[in-house]
Formats: structure tokens, C-alpha cells, sequence
């Protein structure tokens, strides 16, 4: 499809850097500019937007100017020791409602997915979440979301659209495509003990800071199953990220957000991802947005190293061991791959949830096989089987 029309081009100020310095990523990204138009993408390409939308914000007005400012810190990083094949389409211009802006990302998220490009979306509020969603309803698949943030969104079903109720409006969009929710990094004063128990009562995976922040590795897994992930800069603590108003105390640190969105570029089933909530009227000397500049450096190193050995695609590349439970009718079936030494485990589906196959095998960690050995059910496990059966 043509972009003209849907795309503002990106100033002369921002992607002005040296010339001569090949290794800055300002030199290697093609952006859209006045004098050159929108930048043609190939199969396997990155597509940045940015979305200067946040007319579904709440007490965070001001994260709408956070596009040009990210890509200036962008621009200005260097491109580390891999190829790059990056398009900077220029910011979306909004719609004349924000039920617009939304039905515009999706439409043209879901043209580059279907290209094999993948989109990164610089917000802008994180509801335009429920935008990268509305791209898989076009593509007619059946998905799974992780949000990065310190509280779930589910809000109130009857209030309109906004950044605190997002995820309750994808719960219950029709036709309904969510297969699983996981949320990583949520803070428990911030969402109470009833959030947490409706969000089990929906089999959705939810994960406290503290326990992110004593393993985060476990975490590898979690963003290794998703297909979108969105991440609300609010989820980083006020000392590393303080250009947002909800930022508190607690949080993430700078060097834990890079590592979560390190794991989400490695991932070959992940297709797209979108950085929410950086308010530069909020920030201090620019400091949020160099972090999310620097987020979305770590984003390119993990894509740009990704071993493309997710096991649906090729099982030659893997280690097949059968595990069986004491008492329980089958075994579990682990996988082991030959290329990265990731691991996934194969859970039965029935036949009646046989829409959801493409789910039955899901990511999990060395630490899920050794549960099993010791004849417990890994709970990532239990979980799955839940929802297929």
C-alpha cells in the first residue's frame, strides 16, 4: 500500500549527524524526508513509526512529542558490531478521532507484517497498544501479548479508550484473537489483590517486579512466546526514567529494561513492539528518552542475532527428551535447541481448542525441565494445558 498521506517526514534537525561517521545508525537508517519521500522496505526490514498520538492518555499529556526526541538519541548510537536494514517511515499523522489513530496503526502494521517487516512504534500512550493489536485481527491470528508495566490496564469496561483500560477493551474485542496475556514487571500496591485473582481467573500470566529483578532470565521465556510486546516506560523506576508521570521509587532499572527488550529482539516469533509513555515535558536533560533510544539499541542487537530456530519451523535442529510423571498419563516432550541451547516443551491440545495448535508448544527454561524430572508439573506448563484443553 502507498503511506502518502498517513506520514509526516521527519526534520532536517534530527537526522542531521555526521556524514562521515558510517557507524552512527543515523547514517544507516533510511528515514522519510522531505527531499527524499518514504524509504522503500524489503522483506526483513525494521519499519520505525512514530505515533504522536495521546489523546488516551491519563495525567501523562505530553507523551505524543516523544518520536523526534527518542530518534534524535537514536540517530546519534552507534550501530554496534551487525547489518542493519532499518526504514524510519516519520511519524503517523493522527486521526480526526483516536478510534482512527488506532484502525490506521493497525492497517498499516498489518501490511508490514504481512512484507516480513517488523514494526517498532515510538509512542505516544499505551493504549495505542490496542492499535498493534487491531493489525493481527486484519491478519486473522491468533496472538499473544506481553506488556512490560507496573500495572495491568484492565480498567473499567463501559469508560472509552485510554492508557488505564486498554487491555480490557482487547479482552473484550470480538472477534476476539487474544490467546494469552502476560504481564512482567507489575507492582502489587499498584494493582490489588482482586486484579491479580481475575487476571488467574483468565489463566494470563502475571509477574512481579521483585521477581523479575531476582531472575530475570526466567523472564527469557515469557517474551520468547509473544508476538507483540509493549512496553510502558512507567515500569522503569523515577531514577533511570524519570520523563514519565507515573514513574515511581520502585521499578525496573535502565539495565533490566535493555536486557527484557534484548530478549524480545531475539525472538523469532515476536513481530512487533512498541515503546509507550515517554514524556519529554517530564524528563530531565532528555535522560528518558537517551534510555528508550538505548532500548531500542538493545531491540536491533538481539534482532540481528536471532538463530531463526523456533521449533514449529524446523525440528531436525533439536534435542527431543521425553520426561515421564509418576501418576500422570503422558509425558512431557522437551526440546533443546542445537543453534542457542533455548528450550521449549510440547503441550497436548484438544480437539476442540484445535484453532489454538499453533499454541501447543510454548517456550519454557532449563529450570522447567529439571521441575519435571523431579516429577512436578512445571507450572508454565499447567497453565498452557488449561487453556488448550
Amino acid at each position: 500500500m502507498s503511506y502518502n498521506g498517513y506520514f509526516t517526514p521527519i526534520s532536517d534537525e534530527i537526522t542531521l549527524t555526521n556524514e562521515n561517521d558510517t557507524t552512527l545508525l543515523g547514517n544507516v537508517i533510511r528515514s522519510h524526508t522531505r527531499q527524499k519521500g518514504i524509504p522503500e522496505y524489503e522483506a526483513g526490514s525494521i519499519a520505525i513509526i512514530g505515533v504522536p498520538e495521546s489523546r488516551g492518555n491519563v495525567l501523562n499529556e505530553g507523551c505524543c512529542h516523544a518520536a523526534d526526541v527518542v530518534r534524535q538519541k537514536l540517530y546519534n548510537l552507534r550501530k554496534g558490531g551487525f547489518d542493519i536494514d532499518i526504514c524510519d517511515i516519520g511519524n503517523l499523522i493522527p486521526g480526526e478521532t483516536l478510534n482512527d489513530t488506532y484502525v490506521a496503526l493497525g492497517h498499516i502494521m498489518s501490511d508490514l507484517i504481512k512484507s516480513n517487516v517488523f514494526p517498532i512504534i515510538i509512542g505516544g500512550s499505551h493504549d495505542l497498544t490496542y492499535g498493534q493489536y487491531l493489525a493481527y485481527t486484519e491478519l486473522d491470528q491468533t496472538v499473544n501479548i506481553v506488556a512490560v508495566d507496573s500495572r495491568f490496564d484492565l480498567g473499567m469496561p463501559e469508560t472509552p479508550m485510554n492508557s488505564d483500560n486498554y487491555l480490557g477493551k482487547i479482552v473484550l474485542h470480538q472477534p476476539n484473537i487474544l490467546f494469552n496475556f502476560s504481564n512482567i514487571a507489575f507492582q502489587s500496591y499498584f494493582v490489588g489483590s482482586q486484579a491479580i485473582e481475575f487476571m488467574d481467573k483468565l489463566f494470563f500470566d502475571t509477574y512481579r517486579v521483585g521477581m523479575v529483578k531476582s531472575n530475570i532470565e526466567e523472564c527469557e521465556p515469557i517474551i520468547r512466546n509473544a508476538d507483540i510486546l509493549s512496553f510502558d516506560i512507567g515500569a522503569i523506576r523515577h531514577a533511570d526514567a524519570p520523563g514519565n508521570i507515573n514513574a515511581s521509587p520502585n521499578g525496573l532499572t535502565g539495565d533490566e529494561a535493555c536486557q527484557l527488550v534484548r530478549y524480545a529482539g531475539l525472538s523469532d516469533k515476536l513481530t512487533s513492539i512498541g515503546f509507550y509513555e515517554t514524556n519529554v515535558s517530564l524528563d530531565i536533560n532528555e535522560v528518558t528518552s537517551h534510555l528508550t533510544a538505548q532500548m531500542i539499541w538493545y531491540f536491533l542487537d538481539g534482532y540481528y542475532h536471532r538463530k531463526k530456530d523456533y521449533p514449529i519451523r524446523n525440528r531436525q535442529s533439536f534435542l527431543k527428551y521425553r520426561v515421564s510423571m509418576k501418576g500422570a498419563e503422558q509425558e512431557i516432550v522437551f526440546y533443546k535447541s542445537k543453534k542457542s541451547e533455548k528450550w521449549w516443551m510440547e503441550v497436548p491440545c484438544s480437539d476442540q481448542f484445535s484453532r489454538y495448535n499453533s499454541h501447543h508448544i510454548i517456550p519454557c527454561s532449563y529450570k522447567d525441565y529439571l521441575t519435571a524430572c523431579e516429577e512436578e508439573l512445571p507450572e508454565r506448563w499447567w497453565q498452557a494445558f488449561q487453556k488448550l484443553n
